[in-house]
């Protein structure tokens, strides 16, 4: 049986991590990521600590919250950081999968299919290390919050994280 680590959408955010100059090292775990409850309980984290990439759609335009994972994303608050012209809703499997190119339960905050708009969670800063998925639901990568956000590009936003 083939690792996770093998799977194009893993190596896809291992690329992407380290054409955009990071150190970060996708790694497998032994239990699943898919939930920040679940990440949190295999890595052994607080659940804050989690970071959700959650794929939003304004139109047919994709909008991506990273969120810690003990908060929710105000959708109104993410539209506003992100200047969105339509309502923004929660996208359904197959938007998500044509937008980023990942499977819900596995959307990293790198190597999407489409460049997109992000906000960030400012309520992550709290965490010295924070944890994203990584293209897998058993895959994630760990780095701190600053990289994240230099990384990404995001709009870092203090309430769209309630």
């Amino acid at each position: 049986m083939s690792s996770p680590l093998d799977q194009a959408s893993v190596r896809r955010v291992q690329d992407a991590l380290a054409s955009a100059g990071s150190a970060a090292k996708v790694l497998a775990l032994a239990d699943t990521a898919r939930s920040a409850a679940d990440a949190a309980k295999a890595i052994g984290v607080p659940v804050g600590a989690i970071v959700k990439t959650l794929v939003f759609r304004a139109g047919d335009v994709a909008l991506i919250a990273l969120v810690a994972g003990d908060r929710q994303c105000d959708t109104a608050a993410l539209g506003r950081a992100l200047g969105a012209k339509d309502p923004v809703k929660r996208a359904d499997a197959d938007f998500v999968r044509a937008k980023t190119g990942f499977a819900i339960g596995g959307v990293a905050p790198f190597g999407m299919a489409e460049p997109s708009a992000i906000a960030i969670d400012q309520s992550l800063s709290r965490f010295q290390t924070v944890w994203a998925a990584a293209g897998h639901p058993y895959c994630v990568f760990p780095m701190s919050f600053e990289e994240l956000a230099r990384l990404t590009g995001g709009v870092v936003a203090a309430d769209i994280g309630v």
